[in-house]
């Protein structure tokens, strides 16, 4: 009998008695590749190789179809059985240029680039050590396809194909980040998040609202933050890194650290970081608009005007921020895992140095205008379940909370009065996302979502001299904001050469607003919106050859209204106030897109895509009446009464172009441009272009690889904007714009040349150096409240534990 149980044994549990080992290595220097996907539908399965290039592989017995990739090597498919004819070991081959990619933003499953229609761009952990972003805004600058905008040196709002702020949708570890104060105007939030502590960057171009509902119109932004790794046996592994950076433009002094610890079952990993930033120093050659030459002490009795020994540094600029996370991983068995993170971030206060450029009788407007701290912090569970069953295969639960805080001071020039409105959001939201293969060649996500937002806001005015304070108005109403929805995509490979992609998602917004009429006579002291929207995305992948790829892509996206667009009240600009509204209806987009990619060779490659957007509907902002009277007193200025409504079609289209060029094997040219043109209704029914359709911008960069140093020249560019092509509420800033000869604002056209050099020696220490704006040239990026650095030195020493 024992005899007889030994002969069963590998037949009865042939798992544990043959865990098979893949190897995979490059084909030219037989060298192991880490971090290779290996994925197969049936059955469902995913594995990546470790540091030594191997992976257990067990799990795929008897699949036809194995699929092999890792971005910079030719993508293989085998079954099985052809893998164990090879005796487990796979040589990949590396090719020049890759027309695919893992993606994550698109269905919130990993899966192949080339079965999504839509266009998407990441930005490489490489990319981020070379380039050496000082924000999260600066880090999706480095993809050459995202246009950011700055109010002040701690900012950053993103603009893609001509959409900006709570028409985008960021994502943070697949966590909604976009609460209901989410703004028209600029919006800082992405700055909050910490680019030491990213794992990869994704950006979706055009709707999304399929998988991630309202605001995502424009496109999604998805940050994935480091994931705590197990150890491949019994040890614990433990690594991290420790950098530190000084940039001179702003005398900026960060230092970060992370650390990992990984056992069988359980990981963890911590990352900590400590950002400080003086006052920003501007270019010397450029337009002499966009010199401040003093600022604002506040003294004992009254406010000083001071001159500035340099008048190109921008004061106040200067701000600190840190930032801290902490992950916590769970995988008892090959079904489950658990993933818990815990992120924290805060900013010290920080001017809005736009509004300090205001000036009111040839004097300073403002004797303060300050943002304070911005805070935000989030808890987030994530379960994962893996199992063949008749509804799903993967299951995937989300639960988070987020808590975010800030504020706006502002206090007129020798005024003693200050005003201080607060919020505080606390946004909890629960996902549920499944994925079924149904056979071979289709595959389903579906999913439900619920999200709550409370919104708590507070006004006060202090007397600075004395510190007494009293009630006043605050920005926002005290309101609840929430979300159901559910959601079905489904991916269809029509045949080898051909993946369909279509999706619906209905989505029922529930808002709850209360008013506080002791400050303003609203006519109304409660608003209470509910609306439904069904939204829905149709689109093709055909790839005809190895070197070729088209996209075509139709999608619809909302925008629902939030408490920011009901019940706002703010000063938009001088001498009018935007009241609340509490009337509003979703804003509807209509997309189409249609993108080309083809290889040459190993030597180029060239990519386009074209869009147009209709925005109906569009949420904007409109003269109004307030208890028939169409103006106010705010602030002590009489001041024109605007509010939100749907009052208004846009049109945005533009295309997005990139070529890569090898010159030789260790010299790559590379370049992005990037045009849109969106116009929006204005009262009358003519047209206004579009307030966040940017100029042309691109970059340029010629890099040269080889072993362990990396070396790149780039020059970052933007077009003109003339006076005519603003929109018709900027066209009046003159504290942002350059003014032309006949004394109107626009955006000047400028470009900036930068070398940047990476080495690594001994395997541990990476130096990274930067020359930015090498010509020291003076210039704003469209929109912007702030000048972009001059001339700037970085350096960056990074040691690896």
């Amino acid at each position: 009998m024992k005899n007889l149980l030994l002969l069963l044994l590998p037949v009865l549990f042939p798992s544990f008695l043959f865990a098979q080992t893949l190897t995979v290595k490059d084909a030219n220097t037989e060298e192991p590749i880490p971090v290779v996907t290996i994925s197969s539908s049936e059955p469902s399965f995913f594995a990546t190789t470790d540091e030594n290039g191997e992976a257990e592989i067990e799990r795929f017995i008897g699949s036809n179809r194995i699929e092999i990739r890792i971005l910079g090597y030719q993508t293989i498919r085998r079954s099985y059985s052809e893998l164990e004819a090879n005796n487990f070991l796979v040589l990949l081959e590396p090719v020049a240029f890759d027309l695919s990619d893992m993606v994550v933003s698109a269905t919130r499953w990993s899966q192949s680039s080339e079965n999504v229609p839509s266009k998407i761009s990441t930005v490489s952990p490489e990319a981020i050590r070379l380039q050496n972003p000082q924000t999260a805004a600066d880090l999706l600058n480095i993809s050459g396809k995202v246009f950011i905008q700055k109010s002040q040196q701690g900012g950053g709002s993103p603009m893609i194909r001509g959409f900006a702020t709570n028409r985008l949708l960021y994502t943070i570890d697949g966590v909604r980040m976009n609460t209901a104060i989410f703004r028209g105007g600029n919006i800082q939030n992405v700055i909050s998040l910490d680019p030491y502590a990213m794992e990869s960057t994704e950006v979706l171009f055009g709707p999304g609202s399929v998988i991630y509902g309202s605001d995502a119109i424009g496109g999604v932004m998805s940050f994935q933050t480091l994931t705590p790794d197990f150890s491949d046996d019994d040890n614990v592994e433990f690594n991290g890194n420790a950098a530190v950076r000084y940039s001179s433009a702003n005398n900026e002094q960060t230092g970060h650290f992370d650390l990992s610890i990984g056992a069988k079952k359980w990981a963890f990993a911590s990352s900590l970081s400590s950002y400080d930033y003086g006052h920003l120093r501007q270019g010397e050659n450029g337009p002499e608009d966009y010199v401040k030459p003093f600022y604002v002490e506040p003294q004992a009795n009254t406010d000083e005007i001071i001159i500035q020994n340099d008048p190109l540094l921008q004061r106040p600029t200067a701000y600190s921020q840190i930032n801290a996370m902490q992950k916590l991983r769970f995988k008892p068995n090959n079904q489950w895992e658990f993933n818990y993170g815990l992120h924290f971030s805060e900013t010290s206060p920080y001017g809005r140095y736009d509004r300090h450029n205001r000036l009111s009788n040839d004097l300073p407007r403002y004797g303060e205008w300050n943002y304070g701290p911005q805070k935000w912090e989030m808890n987030h569970l994530k379960t994962e379940y893996v199992r063949e069953m008749g509804i799903f295969d993967n299951m995937s639960i989300s639960l988070a909370h987020q808590y975010f805080e800030e504020s706006r001071i502002s206090r007129d020039l020798n005024s003693s009065d200050r005003d201080i409105r607060t919020e505080k959001v606390d946004a909890y939201s629960a996902n549920v996302d499944f994925l079924k293969i149904l056979s071979d060649k289709n595959t389903l996500y579906y999913g439900f979502e619920y999200v709550l937002n409370e919104v708590n806001s507070t006004g006060v005015s202090e007397e600075i001299f004395t510190g007494t304070t009293q009630p006043g108005p605050s920005r926002y109403p005290d309101a609840t904001w929430e979300s159901l929805a559910a959601y079905i995509n489904d991916e269809f490979q029509l045949s080898d050469k051909v993946t369909l992609q279509g999706g619906l998602r209905y989505n029922h917004i529930i808002i709850a607003a209360d008013f506080n009429t002791a400050f303003y006579p609203f006519p109304f002291d409660e608003a209470n919106i509910s609306n439904g929207s069904l939204t829905g995305s149709l689109g093709a992948v055909y790839r005809p050859s190895e070197s070729w790829v088209i996209n075509a892509n139709l999608a619809t996206a909302f925008r629902a209204p939030n408490v920011d667009d009901i019940g706002k009240i703010f000063d938009s600009s001088p001498g009018t106030v935007v009241v609340p509204n509490p009337n509003l209806s979703p804003e509807y987009a209509y997309n189409a897109d249609l993108g080309v990619a083809h290889t040459f060779g190993n030597l180029l490659k060239l990519d386009v895509t074209g869009y147009y957007t209709i925005l109906d509907n569009a949420i904007v902002r409109r003269n109004y009446t307030l208890n028939g009277a169409d103006s106010l007193m705010y602030d002590g200025v009489q001041s024109r009464v605007q509010a939100l409504q749907n009052a208004a079609t846009a049109n945005v289209y533009g295309i997005q172009t990139g070529m890569a060029l090898n010159v030789n094997r260790d010299i790559k040219l590379s370049s992005d441009f990037n045009f849109q043109k969106g116009e929006e209704e204005l009262d009358d029914g003519s047209t206004s272009p579009s307030r966040h359709a940017a100029p042309w911008f691109g970059v340029t960069k010629l890099t040269y690889q080889k072993e362990d140093l990396t070396l790149e020249l780039n020059s970052y560019y933007q077009g003109e904007k003339a006076h005519e092509d603003l929109s018709v509420s900027e066209s009046d800033k003159t504290e942002i714009y350059a003014l032309d000869e006949n004394g109107n604002t626009y955006t000047p056209s400028w470009y900036t040349l930068n070398f940047k050099a990476l080495y690594t020696f001994q395997d541990s220490y990476t130096v990274s150096a930067g020359l930015e704006n090498i010509t020291d040239q003076r210039y704003r990026p469209y929109s912007s409240g702030v000048s972009a650095p001059g001339r700037n030195f970085i350096l960056s020493l990074q040691v690896a534990i």
